[in-house]
């Protein structure tokens, strides 16, 4: 009976799917578009900038997902006259929380590479941009990707308390077929399942990547 409801069912528990994947990609980029710059300006940028960007990050690692999606959806947006759908809240907060773990991933690969190559890249009439653009990040990138790929199944478990604002991800979905069904033990097991997979999948794709890029001998992917 348990097989026969989750076959039914299943077309409504993927569209579930569909939205855990849409919140972890949106949140994946918004953490890589803010997190890299937050990671430089912890590097290069002046002072004040660096304490700025250290009160970001203290901020949003030192508070739950959950009372982040709290904050920004029933505070926030609200008083900023923002009317967003629960979807697009949920992938802005997942994304800033992101962003600040990402940071500091970024930073320390950053900071790894050697000073000589920066004070090399100027030597060679390089502007501090190009520096940083075309010899910096290129390495610091490949040397972050290890390190970076943890944030892939860490959103995808967090995504689930998008639940608690009403955003249709798996969690809800399984949720919604058991008060329909009232069958409860398979289906949250099932969600579980499916939780693995995707998790098993995106970090299988990830280090597949990894040795796609990986220089022989350079940084924590060669050998």
């Amino acid at each position: 009976m348990a097989l026969e409801i989750l076959i039914d069912w299943f077309p409504y528990l993927f569209s579930g799917i569909v939205l855990t994947l849409g919140l972890v990609a949106a949140a994946l980029i918004i953490g890589v578009g803010l997190g890299l710059p937050l990671a430089l300006g912890q590097v290069y940028g002046t002072l004040p900038v660096r304490f700025i960007i250290s009160i970001y990050v203290w901020f949003f690692r030192g508070l739950p997902v959950l009372v982040l999606l709290f904050l920004f959806y029933f505070g926030l947006f609200p008083a900023l006259g923002l009317d967003l759908p629960a979807f697009y809240v949920g992938a802005i907060v997942l994304g800033l929380w992101g962003a600040a773990y990402q940071s500091q991933v970024f930073r320390g690969a950053i900071q790894s590479i050697s000073e000589g190559q920066m004070t090399a890249a100027r030597s060679l009439g390089m502007s501090r941009f190009q520096a940083i653009r075309s010899v910096i990040l290129p390495q610091a990138m490949r040397i972050a990707l290890p390190g970076w790929s943890n944030q892939y199944p860490e959103i995808l478990t967090e995504s689930s308390v998008c639940y608690a604002i009403g955003v249709a991800e798996l969690l809800t979905r399984s949720s919604q077929i058991v008060s329909q069904t009232y069958v409860t033990m398979p289906i949250y097991l099932a969600c579980a399942v499916i939780f693995i997979l995707l998790s098993y999948a995106g970090t299988s794709g990830i280090h597949i990547l990894e040795k796609k890029i990986a220089i022989p001998g350079f940084g924590p992917g060669g050998s």
